[in-house]
């Protein structure tokens, strides 16, 4: 298996994608492509011992940055790193591709290069999020802000899919994000999805509110992508403000570090269950090859996690999986 990894995305680029590469193909069984400035990738390179053979590097010399709009980025800058990773996994160079960089830049590449899988009305962002019961998944979470109940009940039938192979939860509850577990509360948007979602094919368990994204009351929430962007930034912030609030009071004294010591498994423990870095990235479902959005301050360990999310996506299938559940109609 191939995966192609924009090297120059993300805060730790190319540091980061280089480092995790090295670790990946000796542990994972993967080979890898990165994509980007050949000198400095080479430099990193230079620092391991590897298999040679394991990892090939590909030149692209731009890099489309978060402040440029994407759809003309991506049109634009043929030689850019994300451009040039998009095109190979079009043409079969690779398996699957990840890229830590500007999250608008991959999802135009993902929609124009890579292109939807028929009956896809649109790719969807799917991100998985700590919870009390595990991780759970959030889609949309950015890629489409303006949907339709059509939109919502196809993010839900393709988060199944995922959760259900990648993580082997056997049927996956589905929430439709809201402001009430009523059939009758929300938007519009959301009081038409609700029927819709009850006659589709998963498990539909109705309405959720926000205090349940954390509870993990559902396998996968399904919302549009400005809904899902609030609630996971503001997921990413509480985890944030709560490991740093925790970390002040356990210094505030030596009783409370004699507590910490005491209290040290169980803090270790809550720090795993809200670090971003165990859950790989978010694959961006409906596109016809597999395409992942790794974290934008993603560092070794995070790659490492999201190349074996991509590794997971290619074994179980999940492309052929969504073609045979989505209609064409």
């Amino acid at each position: 298996m191939k995966i192609i990894i924009d090297a120059m995305g993300g805060d730790y680029a190319p540091q980061a994608p280089v480092e995790a590469s090295v670790i990946a193909v000796k542990e994972e069984g993967v080979s890898i492509i990165l994509v980007g400035k050949r000198r400095e990738i080479e430099e990193e390179l230079a620092k391991y011992d590897y298999p040679r053979d394991r990892i090939e590097i590909v030149n692209a010399d731009y890099v489309i940055s978060n402040h440029e709009e994407p759809a003309k980025a991506v049109r634009r800058r043929k030689d850019a790193s994300i451009v040039v990773a998009a095109n190979m996994l079009k043409n079969g160079e690779g398996d699957a591709l990840l890229s830590m960089g500007s999250t608008g830049a991959l999802l135009a590449a993902g929609l124009l290069i890579v292109g939807r899988i028929k009956g896809v009305l649109r790719p969807a962002l799917a991100t998985l999020l700590p919870s009390a019961k595990g991780p759970k998944m959030l889609i949309d979470a950015g890629a489409n802000t303006n949907c339709k109940a059509e939109n919502l009940v196809q993010f839900a039938v393709m988060g199944s899919i995922y959760m259900s192979n990648v993580l082997s939860i056997k049927n996956p509850t589905v929430g439709l994000i809201s402001n009430g577990e009523e059939e009758g509360k929300g938007d519009e948007l959301t009081r038409v999805t609700h029927p819709k979602l009850a006659e589709a094919p998963i498990n539909f368990i109705g309405n959720i509110e926000g205090r349940d994204v954390m509870e993990g009351n559902a396998d996968v929430m399904t919302c549009d992508g400005f809904v899902g962007n609030v609630v996971l930034k503001t997921v990413e912030g509480m985890g944030a403000v709560v490991g740093r609030e925790i970390k002040d009071i356990f210094k505030k004294n030596i009783f409370t570090k004699i507590g910490a010591l005491l209290t040290m498994s169980g803090i270790n423990s809550f720090k795993k269950m809200m670090d971003y870095r165990e859950y790989g990235g978010a694959p961006l479902l409906g596109t016809q090859m597999p395409v992942i959005k790794g974290h934008g301050s993603s560092d070794t360990k995070a790659v490492v996690s999201a190349i074996r999310q991509a590794r997971k996506f290619v074994d179980t299938k999940i492309i052929e999986k969504i073609q045979a559940n989505i209609s064409t109609e």
